[in-house]
């Protein structure tokens, strides 16, 4: 009597809207992953890769292959400094939503109630001409990337060049705003500079200097004492090199420019990429979202933000969405992309119903599946962005069959 009682609860539990619970929890292969990273190095898409996998409240696994820096024959290593690029968004969404708990604003709020400077958009129109919004933007379309931004493929967004490291986050939104909206809002997904807007919109809220406010209320609180937009000197001599592949080899961009983001002079601290920091401190980042906002005793944000960011908050009649479709069967939550149902062709990404991921321009990579009670940080600097890698890394990590808990698929 007691098992069929266990065995309708769990059923029972399966069901519950938003909950995904795996039939049976992932069982590492690590000696699998090692081949992985090794294999990535060995083909020549990465100079160095690391991994760190965290599972039933324990590391798993880390590995590495390769090396941080060629040229200097350094190999890759847990204290390494890598360049995160937009897993920069999901740390600005978290700074953000704090101040949402705390009633600074809400997200049906129209932005340029709390921005002024976005009151006047215009849409730009398939002949040229520019027309006023159907609607305005909301504090919720720059969670999502449904305002009609544009972003560094967007030629408009270029010669305005906002995010210029010299210009400061007040310049960075003024460029914005003065630029047109590529459709109306809410009409599209399009990847943009929303995360930006939304380092101004803390920024303006808080009255603090963005990057002092995450320092303050996110990465300290959260034990990430070396990920910062801003580093001191000491750190260079583990900051990995960049690699960029041009005729299937792998050459290393100009030091100066890899080095502008994080150990050169600059006024800009952009909401949407710019932080390096350890495949640990990074870590603890998703793990505290695996533990529903909390890590250690110390809350960073309430378990039902959590899981309102990690929910797919895209209109189903929403069908232009830039290349999220190219991450598998995935909406997009408040920075980050959700996925809804299982994989459906071998080529697809492996991963479980509910998990909440994002990635980086230099193809790093984190999720959280919460299904598997699992985190995993893939760090590489390869660019451009090679999504081979986490096809791969994600292969290593559930098998290659995995399908994992069904999802919401129509019937």
């Amino acid at each position: 009597m007691l098992r069929t009682l266990i065995a309708l609860l769990g059923a029972a539990l399966m069901l519950l809207p938003g909950s995904f619970v795996a039939a049976e929890p992932v069982r590492l292969d690590t000696a699998r992953i090692d081949e992985a990273l090794a294999q990535m190095v060995a083909s020549g898409r990465a100079a160095g890769v690391s991994a760190l996998v965290w599972q039933d409240g324990a590391e798993r696994y880390f590995g590495a292959a390769g090396f941080a820096d060629r040229e200097a024959d350094r190999s890759m290593a847990r204290d390494t400094l890598v360049q995160i690029y937009s897993m920069t968004k999901p740390v600005t969404g978290v700074a953000l939503m704090q101040l949402w708990e705390q009633g600074r604003f809400g997200l049906d709020d129209p932005l340029a109630q709390h921005l002024p400077e976005f009151a006047a958009l215009q849409v730009l129109q398939p002949n040229g001409s520019l027309t006023p919004p159907a609607r305005p933007v909301l504090v919720r379309d720059i969670l999502r990337h449904t305002a009609g931004f544009g972003y560094g493929d967007d030629p408009r967004f270029r010669t305005a060049d906002p995010l210029n490291l010299q210009n400061d986050l007040a310049e960075a939104g003024r460029r914005i705003a003065g630029l047109p909206l590529l459709f109306e809002p809410g009409a599209e997904w399009r990847y943009s500079a929303a995360v930006d807007v939304q380092a101004l919109l803390v920024e303006r809220l808080s009255g603090v200097p963005f990057e002092t406010y995450v320092r303050t209320h996110v990465l300290d609180p959260l034990g990430m004492r070396e990920t910062a937009w801003t580093h001191p000197p000491e750190r260079l001599g583990r900051l990995a090199a960049t690699y960029v592949r041009r005729n299937e080899t792998l050459e290393r961009q100009d030091d100066a420019r890899t080095r502008a983001l994080n150990f050169a002079p600059k006024r800009l601290t952009m909401g949407g990429a710019g932080l390096a920091g350890p495949i640990d401190d990074y870590m603890r980042f998703a793990r505290m979202l695996l533990n529903d906002g909390e890590l250690e005793g110390v809350r960073i944000l309430r378990s039902s933000t959590v899981r309102l960011m990690a929910t797919d908050h895209l209109d189903p009649r929403i069908a232009r969405r830039h290349f999220l479709p190219s991450k598998g069967q995935v909406g997009f939550g408040f920075d980050f992309a959700v996925r809804t149902a299982r994989p459906k062709s071998p080529q697809e990404n492996r991963g479980a119903v509910g998990e909440f991921f994002w990635d980086g321009a230099q193809s790093t990579l984190f999720w959280v599946d919460p299904a598997n009670r699992l985190a995993a940080v893939f760090f590489v600097q390869t660019a451009p962005f090679d999504g081979t890698l986490h096809r791969d890394i994600r292969a290593a990590v559930y098998g290659p069959d995995y399908q994992g808990p069904p999802g919401d698929e129509r019937r």
